[in-house]
């Protein structure tokens, strides 16, 4: 179903503002683009980039894709498409022990669901591949490291993890020189190789660049740029023994990849001097060339009522205190897909809390809001019965059954209607009948008349009980001429509406009642595990009595039953003729009660 508007301008940021103004400049106007990630000499080869401006998503395959991963994949791809540029998909793969082809997959997949991808038009008409992996580039990070210890600005250091903590110093007071800080080039160079040949044990010295140990930037005191780690690589297999760290590597993946504005989140931006100086020293070396890219930094989504921790999340699904990556309570992008959350809703998300450098939680609410509208707009409606007890209207003829007529979409009265059967027999809610009514009841109750939502009139007689006085069954009689859509339908006027399903013609359904994860707003606040503030309540499965035409759902296909909620057929659990369903979210937001 098509609800397409007209696009709304994308609101203006502080990184467009940026981009605009080096567009204005033509700071990237000469910039050449050689087809493929290379050095300068590579690039050299190659025309004026078609591409006005370069940007990445730059994930690390150990982990499935979450929530704050859909604000920066939208922003990075979001910005090239607006002004004439290209957007990668890179994965940052220096680390092996904690990654796989799996991440990889499902990573890729949710940058797709989203709504991008990574084949981009040429002005040839060719098409680009924008898929790159950092472990393609180990020869070139090498190269790199070898040309920082060839001009003074990098060492081998013997010293202990824990020496070398010890002499990196404090906030407060500056770190120490290693005393292996000033070798000879020579014996750098020559230990490096045996580092590199595998004739060291893992962890017995690191390579570092040589800036300035009594920097008050902590992270300029001659930071560790290569380990020793004996490792199977995904992508590599076992051809290194040695790997980059990320703040060594990913600097020159953008560079190689001839990034012009290198997006990332406010806690990188101790590191930002770090990635400029060896932008520096690669220039002076002339294995890259001007313009180099510049990073900029804006504040990562921080969320309410959710964990996004990496650590945090794989402990939830490895302690089983979720069903798996893609459970719907999960704030991943493979959870959220399940629940129903949809790409427009991410999208209209995105946009409303904007992108700044401030700080600020963002209440998990307006997440859900944004979910609310746009599935206002696209889900098709259904009748749900979702706490279900008998009506049984004693004066329809036995065996008789006829059509009722209920809008698709009551917007979009373009979709049509669709036919719901109505019977002798409905199944209606519990909630929908009061023995002894309170104040302001206007639904079921023994003497009073409602109407049968697209049905008739009906007047409320009498009830049955089980043993325990439970209400079973609830006795009415129909008003025959008041039928909605027929001249008397409003010959009869009633303050109550109920939805109800024919118990002859209804689906049987099972019902996942999703909600938060967690019934704290900041879950481990203060002392606490955050394992303590799960909530016991965050699924709860149900059998629910629903249409008919319910049954032909697809996975994946996303309805609003009415008065309760939006629901989808799960992805992964639901069989032709048998979906099951989870509840994305209710019609409006009941949480604080």
């Amino acid at each position: 179903m098509s609800t397409q508007k007209e696009p709304i301008p994308a609101a203006s940021n502080f990184i467009r503002a940026i981009i605009e103004k080096d567009l204005a400049e033509h700071k990237y106007a000469t910039k050449k683009w050689a087809g493929s990630p290379g050095d300068a000499a590579h690039q050299s080869t190659g025309q004026v980039d078609f591409a006005k401006i370069r940007t990445r998503f730059p994930p690390e395959p150990n982990g499935y894709l979450h929530i704050g991963h859909a604000k920066s994949i939208f922003l990075n791809f979001g910005l090239a498409r607006d002004y004439g540029g290209v957007c990668h998909l890179r994965f940052d793969d220096t680390n092996p022990e904690k990654e796989s082809q799996e991440y990889v997959d499902s990573i890729s997949d949710m940058v797709q669901w989203l709504g991008f991808g990574w084949d981009n038009a040429t002005p040839n008409g060719s098409k680009e591949n924008n898929l790159y992996f950092a472990s393609d580039y180990f020869d070139v990070m090498y190269q790199a490291a070898e040309a920082l210890i060839t001009n003074g600005h990098a060492y081998v250091d013997e010293q202990t993890a824990e020496e070398v903590r010890i002499n990196r110093g404090t906030l407060t007071e500056p770190g120490k020189d290693s005393p292996y800080r000033n070798r000879s080039v020579e014996d750098n160079l020559r230990i490096f190789r045996e580092m590199r040949d595998g004739k060291h044990p893992d962890g017995s010295m690191l390579l570092r660049a040589k800036i300035d140990m009594a920097s008050p930037n902590i992270n300029m005191r001659d930071p560790a740029i290569y380990r020793i780690r004996r490792a199977h690589h995904h992508n590599t297999g076992d051809q290194w023994c040695i790997y980059p760290m990320y703040t060594f590597a990913h600097p020159i993946e953008d560079a190689l990849e001839q990034i012009t504005h290198s997006i990332c989140t406010l806690e990188f931006e101790d590191q930002r001097p770090f990635y400029d100086w060896l932008m520096a020293r690669l220039v002076e070396a002339g294995l890259l060339a001007n313009p180099v890219p510049y990073q900029y930094e804006f504040a990562r989504l921080n969320l309410t009522y959710v964990v996004l921790s990496k650590r945090k999340l794989i402990q939830l699904v490895e302690e089983k205190h979720v069903t798996g990556w893609d459970d719907p309570r999960l704030p991943t992008l493979a959870g959220a897909r399940r629940r129903g959350y949809t790409p427009e809703g991410f999208k209209l998300f995105t946009d409303r809390i904007g992108v700044s450098k401030a700080d600020s939680w963002i209440d998990y609410s307006i997440l859900e809001d944004c979910m609310r509208e746009v599935l206002n707009e696209s889900a098709p409606r259904k009748i749900g019965v979702l706490d279900p007890i008998k009506l049984v209207i004693d004066n329809y003829p036995e065996g008789q059954d006829e059509d009722c007529y209920a809008p698709n979409h009551p917007q979009n009265p373009e979709l049509g209607k669709r036919v719901v059967k109505l019977s002798k027999e409905l199944w209606i809610e519990r909630e929908d009948f009061m023995e002894e009514p309170s104040k302001g009841y206007f639904r079921l109750f023994p003497g009073n008349m409602v109407r049968l939502r697209y049905g008739y009139v009906v007047k409320c007689l009498s009830c049955e009980k089980d043993a325990a006085g439970n209400v079973t069954t609830v006795h009415c009689e129909y008003l025959p001429d008041t039928k909605s859509g027929t001249p008397g339908a409003d010959s009869v006027k009633v303050k109550g509406n109920i939805h109800w399903v024919s118990a002859n013609h209804a689906y049987t359904a099972e019902i996942r009642l999703y909600d938060r994860l967690f019934k704290e707003a900041h879950p481990g606040s203060g002392d606490k595990d955050f394992l303590e503030d799960i909530n016991p309540d965050s699924v709860k499965v149900i059998t629910a009595q629903l249409e008919q035409s319910a049954q032909e759902a697809n996975p994946g296909d996303s309805y609003q039953f009415e008065r309760h909620g939006y629901f989808v057929a799960d992805r992964k659990d639901s069989v032709t003729g048998k979906p099951v369903f989870n509840r994305t979210v209710t019609l409006k937001d009941t949480w604080q009660k």
